[in-house]
């Protein structure tokens, strides 16, 4: 079977042999928790479409979902989907006539009544400027659309069905909008579950160590423009442009009047590729905008979350962006954020992406039992009569290569040792410090080096797959300056966030440092584990406090920050990688591979030229890694 459906990213993909979940088929074993999944209370869903007008008049398009024999007098809590990517979609004929939206939207599909079937109401909302609602969308999250949340929860309490009790949810973008809902301050909103979203736009996902992901930001950017026109990108091939005819249209609007004129003012959206390219640092305020991407992250009104009581259920992914940094932010800061989850999924959690399993490996848990947690979560406190008052911190985390689920009430867990590992001769890494005097090496950047089309900052365009897949990574040493540590003497967990030092020169003012940390077992296929990236004009540590806590050097990416490289000149170099848990077996070796761009990926520093690298490992400027170790 095949099939054609939105991605939780809102992505129209088209995939082969994808069944409907079944419901009743969930293991209790790959649960985090000890959550089962409670009865159906209602059977049947039904849907109704129309327009809500905000405060100051636009008309936000939305999708109602109710119990279809829900009692006049019985009152249920709703949850709130604030999409940017449509909220529904509008079938082209004789599709229309013989199928739902829903059915082909393969997580959705399954997801609406799993939820609306046991006492919740869906609503479905296009934000601001997106969609069938009216107005412009100037730049991601803007203050109007933030404070639309306002005015959709007040409309939903004051329904009659309604318990008073509102959650929101999503993915991405949406999961954005679920977590400044908290900052609205509406007393009615008790819970949100945000998954793989990015808390800090600017090192998630559009610039992570100040090199800006251009792949994802031009791609991202086309995909949004054609929505807002109403058109099915090109990307998503011809079915999809047979099937869909673009958003679906509220109920009263059969003759698509308001849709059209909705349309029209989208046009004057912001252009997404232009106005970030010229965004460097996170402070930069683009003068059509008005705003840095700074003023698009949740910590502008961390403050106001913080207080909100609201409580936070967030999802993330090791392999997915910097969503699992995401996540461990808002765990180690927030009080109200008890609950967390990192596995190794895809953007979305519908596709595994652990790099020790083949692709396309089930996905662990399922998504019924994912859906499953999220309910008794969210049932907790928008159904229980004691709303939450239990708050015991738990973080649930998957190791990579063991395929083991793990708890932690703390972050890093219990046993984690830092163990350094030093650059040293004959392009080893060793546990002593090196004793010669003038070592180094040289290394020419190749700006072919490159993490291939299925990395982890690829994957949220989705518009082009449904998965992370990172090959054998064997030959893409042959383009890094690699060190390896002796084969391994027994087991060893890595978990948390390793942090490179550096000291090295460099022939331009300008430059990039990608270290990638990965597994080499007996036979030499080396497998990837993490990542980290730095432009060399961010370098400077900053003493300052972070807006989140975080266990890695604070870089401050602001312009007063920056500093050009003098060639030649010796610099210490110092950044996180991104967090992940691993085992590592007896008998492998760790590799750690420099590397001075990613091709296809992240925008050329310096745009021109051949810059060489000098890479000091020795007394006087030894070079290490250090890793966050479990031994037994």
């Amino acid at each position: 079977m095949s099939e054609i459906f939105l991605h939780p990213t809102g992505n129209l993909c088209y995939t082969f042999h994808v069944t409907t979940p079944n419901l009743n088929q969930i293991d209790k074993t790959a649960l985090f928790g000890d959550a089962t999944v409670p009865p159906k209370s209602f059977k049947g869903v039904i849907n109704r479409s129309f327009y809500l007008p905000a405060r100051d008049g636009v008309r936000l398009a939305v999708d109602l979902f109710l119990p279809k024999d829900l009692p006049a007098g019985e009152h249920i809590p709703a949850l709130l989907v604030q999409s940017r990517y449509w909220r529904n979609l509008d079938l082209r004929v004789p599709f229309g006539w013989f199928l739902q939206p829903e059915d082909l939207n393969r997580k959705m599909r399954g997801f609406k009544p799993f939820f609306v079937e046991r006492g919740y109401a869906l609503v479905y909302v296009d934000v601001r400027g997106t969609g069938a609602s009216f107005g412009t969308w100037p730049y991601p999250w803007h203050p109007d659309a933030v404070q639309d949340g306002y005015d959709l929860v007040s409309w939903i309490v004051a329904q009659p069905w309604s318990n008073g009790r509102v959650g929101a949810f999503g993915v991405s973008y949406l999961a954005m909008t679920a977590e400044f809902l908290c900052s609205v301050g509406h007393p009615a909103v008790k819970a949100i579950v945000p998954q793989f979203c990015q808390t800090d736009p600017y090192a998630d996902i559009a610039t992570p160590g100040g090199m800006f992901n251009a792949r994802f930001i031009r791609d991202w950017g086309r995909f949004g423009r054609e929505l807002d026109q109403n058109r099915v990108p090109v990307e998503m091939g011809w079915l999809a442009s047979r099937m869909v005819s673009g958003v679906k249209p509220v109920d009263e609007d059969r003759e698509k009047r308001l849709l059209n004129e909705a349309i029209q003012a989208h046009s004057s959206n912001t252009e997404v590729y232009t106005t970030a390219f010229s965004m460097e640092c996170r402070d930069q305020v683009h003068p059509v905008i008005q705003a840095s991407i700074d003023d698009m992250a949740i910590h502008r009104c961390l403050e106001q979350v913080a207080q909100s009581g609201v409580a936070i259920f967030g999802w993330g992914s090791w392999m997915d962006a910097g969503t699992a940094e995401a996540v461990l932010r808002r765990f180690l800061t927030l009080e109200n954020a008890p609950r967390a989850v990192i596995g190794a999924w895809e953007h979305g959690g519908q596709s595994s992406a652990d790099p020790y399993l083949p692709p396309n490996h089930p996905v662990n848990p399922s998504l019924p039992a994912q859906w499953a947690e999220m309910m008794h979560f969210l049932d907790t406190y928008l159904k229980d009569a004691n709303q939450g008052t239990d708050r015991e911190r738990i973080l649930h985390y998957y190791t990579l290569g063991e395929g083991l689920w793990k708890q932690t009430p703390i972050w890093p867990p219990a046993g984690i040792r830092p163990e350094r590992w030093f650059l040293g001769e004959n392009r080893l890494l060793l546990p002593s410090s090196p004793d010669s005097g003038a070592s180094t090496d040289v290394y020419h950047v190749d700006f072919e080096a490159t993490t291939g089309e299925l990395n982890r900052w690829w994957e949220l365009s989705g518009a082009l797959r449904q998965t992370v897949v990172y090959r054998d990574r064997a030959a893409a040493g042959e383009r890094m300056l690699c060190y390896f540590t002796p084969p391994l003497e027994q087991d060893i967990e890595i978990t948390g966030n390793p942090v490179v030092n550096l000291y090295l020169s460099s022939t331009h003012p300008d430059g990039a440092v990608f270290v990638y940390l990965e597994d080499v077992d007996p036979s030499g296929q080396v497998t990837y584990i993490t990542e980290g990236q730095l432009r060399l004009i961010h370098r400077a540590i900053s003493d300052e406090p972070p807006p989140y806590r975080q266990l890695t050097p604070y870089h401050t990416f602001r312009q007063a920050d920056t500093c050009p490289m003098s060639p030649g000149e010796i610099s210490e170099i110092t950044f996180g990688l991104l967090p992940v848990s691993a085992l590592i077996r007896k008998g492998h070796r760790l590799r750690l591979g420099i590397a001075g761009h990613d091709q296809g990926t992240f925008q050329r520093i310096p745009a021109q030229g051949q810059p060489v690298l000098t890479i000091q490992r020795n007394s006087a400027f030894p070079s290490y890694i250090d890793l966050p170790i479990i031994r037994e």
